[in-house]
């Protein structure tokens, strides 16, 4: 057993809990080989760890360390995909699709509560590895496994929900209904910024509605990918089933340009929101070389910071939260997403202006506006309003439920994830007419004389 409470590089106080981070940053070595650290082999990692698995484990590509952004010092190593590893893990998923898309849907589902439970025996540990592998805090950490585990819980009900409408038929003697069948292997490619969430969106429903599933995670939280693979994996094995109906595949570029190119897989990917606050460090040095260059370039722009703006002085990628103010709406920087804790304050007259303002960027995940009244609240919510997938009123824009379907608009993409009826995402659908009378009428009346 372990205490997490002596768990390290977890942001969980303002203080950024780094006496233990500082102490590891002194040691040589590999994390995951510190005493401290113990509960990563909790997980199945180990100094070395293979990045491919298709029913087994494998990859022969380049090796890739992953790094703690707290303090930056080297957690474990994974083995990537070759591009030929990834054609081999493609066919093997396929095949495994066969078993899958046989099995009912209320069984399949038994088969997510199973992983939505598996996941909660590893919460604490895994969200950790979130913590220490991205740079988020704690509990945010531990929230993104949480969410994962209640996409699982949401699937399971949904398995005995999927199907179409009978429709009426104008024909006599003709049945009119839509069959929803499964469109088979799903690619989900995941961004550093949510390494759990998004892939349990996406895998949970895919699952549910029969398809298979390959998953390419960011090439900087490649631990996170392996350690969720083997909990789900152990889960399939348990049931005797192919462990490549949930394949990974870690890798860069080359591996995620063949996935989007696939014609034989539909893939899921996002643009998503990411809120970085005083608690943890940026995910990267090259992030934190990005709001350097914001904020250089905002001052030659005419902005003036008023908050923050520096690096801090400490092991690790922590910048300051940064509030600027002086730049116009239109001014480049402020159309730029950086992905780095900067706030732009505009000031503007007209709430027509404003509305404008927000909607004249080229992303359109999530928008939010703080209001007392109402009439400003369904203008902001109406055709007129918002243009973001998300639209809120009186709370930040990030925190999205399950519930409801979540992604955006214009760059940021026009698919979602989760809600009441993304399970269509993961399926095609067949309006099927079905004559079980004597006769061959056509539709419309049309009569051949």
């Amino acid at each position: 057993m372990w205490s997490w409470q002596s768990y390290t590089c977890i942001h969980s106080e303002s203080k950024f809990a780094s006496a233990h981070c500082q102490q590891s940053a002194a040691m040589s070595g590999l994390l995951i080989n510190q005493p401290k650290y113990a509960w990563l082999k909790e997980l199945g990692l180990s100094e070395d760890n293979p990045g491919v698995y298709n029913g087994s484990w494998g990859g022969s590509g380049e090796v890739v360390t992953s790094y703690c952004p707290a303090n930056n010092e080297p957690i474990a190593r994974v083995t990537q995909a070759t591009l030929a590893e990834y054609e081999e893990t493609v066919q093997k998923t396929r095949e495994a699709w066969k078993v899958w898309a046989d099995i009912p849907a209320p069984k399949r589902g038994e088969i997510v509560r199973q992983i939505g439970d598996a996941l909660r025996k590893k919460i604490k540990a895994l969200g950790s590895l979130v913590s220490i592998e991205m740079g988020k805090i704690y509990v945010e950490g531990v929230g993104e496994v949480q969410e994962y585990i209640d996409v699982c819980d949401y699937a399971v009900g949904l398995s005995r929900m999927i199907g179409g409408p009978i429709l009426p038929s104008e024909r006599p003697g003709h049945a009119l209904l839509e069959q929803w069948n499964p469109v088979g292997l799903v690619g989900i490619i995941t961004a550093f910024n949510f390494p759990v969430a998004v892939y349990g969106w996406n895998n949970a429903i895919a699952l549910t509605c029969g398809n298979v599933c390959l998953w390419k995670g960011a090439p900087t939280t490649p631990l996170t990918s392996v350690a969720v693979t083997k909990i789900v994996a152990e889960v399939l094995e348990q049931n005797n089933l192919p462990g490549a109906i949930c394949s990974m595949t870690c890798g860069g570029a080359d591996i995620g340009t063949a996935m989007a190119k696939d014609e034989r897989l539909l893939e899921l990917g996002g643009n998503n929101a990411i809120i970085v606050t005083l608690y943890g460090p940026l995910h990267t040095k090259q992030a934190v070389d990005q709001y350097l260059g914001a904020i250089e370039q905002a001052k030659q722009q005419g902005g003036t910071v008023v908050c923050g703006g520096k690096v801090m002085d400490r092991p690790g990628n922590y910048v300051e939260p940064t509030i600027i103010t002086g730049l116009a709406h239109n001014d480049p920087i402020v159309q730029t997403e950086t992905f780095v804790p900067i706030l732009y304050v505009l000031k503007f007259k007209t709430e027509e202006e404003a509305f404008a303002w927000n909607n004249e960027v080229k992303q359109g995940l999530s928008s939010s506006i703080f209001t007392k009244d109402m009439g400003r609240v369904f203008r902001w919510l109406g055709p007129k309003g918002s243009d973001c997938g998300i639209v809120n009123v009186n709370i930040p824009t990030s925190g999205a439920e399950i519930g409801g379907a979540f992604g955006g608009e214009k760059h940021t993409g026009g698919g979602r994830e989760s809600g009441s009826d993304s399970w269509k995402q993961y399926m095609r659908r067949s309006t099927c007419t079905i004559n079980y009378s004597k006769d061959l009428p056509l539709a419309q009346g049309i009569k051949f004389e």
